[in-house]
């Protein structure tokens, strides 16, 4: 059974029990947002052990709202500031200042919480490619692109192998009860990490806003290791498979790419 495959099947399994909550409306605006476009504490440390890493610029508070907002869709204030790095109050503030703008907007119901606007998507794109520029970063993060693309596939796999197994040619979904399976996973998993951990300390060399991602990334794979299950692979939490599925659309938005005009891995 193909990757592609498996982790259609388990979205499937997944999400339909969420599906089912939703209104008509909802439920469409959700679907879009699956089909179309999808960083914790930003300091100084984290290189080698026992180094620092060299102090990277800085992105404007208005730019990571907005930028966050991109990578996570819908969201509350509190897990969006977890995920930028930046106080809680000075997120609600600015998420206020964007909605005067008309930049943001915020939705009750299932889907509840902040979500840009089509305007705010617009700035978000151009804010993001004149940082890139300004900061002489696009090489660096297209070459971080380029290397993310290699390791892709493998995370993918892994992924999919922890949440459905093939079992007589049929997708299942995975129900962990045989330990050495998920053991060589979760290897799998944390051998593909080291794998990308130089890529993560150039990309936040380069750009401050990319630094969560490194320590985001880790705490996962060590959650996973102490057994906790939800943190390989389950959505709507840090899990490594939603953190690394918005370090890829934060690659893409980035650099201007189009996902759907990207080969499948």
């Amino acid at each position: 059974m193909s990757d592609e495959a498996r982790h259609v099947a388990f979205g499937v399994l997944s999400l339909k029990e969420y599906d089912a909550e939703l209104t008509d409306a909802e439920l469409a605006e959700r679907q879009e947002f699956r089909g179309g476009a999808r960083p914790a504490s930003r300091f100084g440390v984290g290189g080698a052990a026992g180094t620092l890493r060299p102090m990277s610029r800085p992105s404007d508070p208005r730019l990571l709202v907005l930028h966050g907002l991109r990578l996570k869709g819908v969201t509350g204030a509190d897990a969006l500031a977890d995920a930028v790095g930046l106080a809680a109050g000075e997120v609600t503030a600015q998420l206020r200042a964007l909605e005067a703008e008309g930049l943001v907007a915020h939705r009750s119901g299932a889907l509840n919480g902040w979500t840009l606007t089509p305007a705010g998507r617009a700035e978000q794109a151009r804010l993001v490619g004149d940082e890139v520029d300004a900061t002489g970063a696009r090489d660096t993060v297209a070459g971080a692109y380029r290397r993310f693309r290699a390791l892709n596939a493998g995370v993918l796999d892994a992924c999919s192998r922890w949440q459905v197994r093939d079992v007589g040619g049929r997708p299942v979904r995975n129900d962990h009860r045989d330990r050495a399976y998920d053991a060589q996973v979760v290897d799998d998993l944390a051998r593909l990490h080291r794998r990308a951990e130089p890529m993560l300390d150039d990309l936040a060399r380069a750009l401050d806003r990319y630094r969560p991602y490194g320590p985001r990334l880790r705490h996962a794979v060590d959650r996973v290791a102490a057994g906790d299950r939800d943190w390989f692979a389950r959505p709507v939490m840090p899990s490594y498979h939603t953190v690394w599925f918005e370090l890829h659309e934060d690659l893409l938005t980035t650099l201007g790419l189009d996902r759907s005009a990207e080969p499948v891995p």
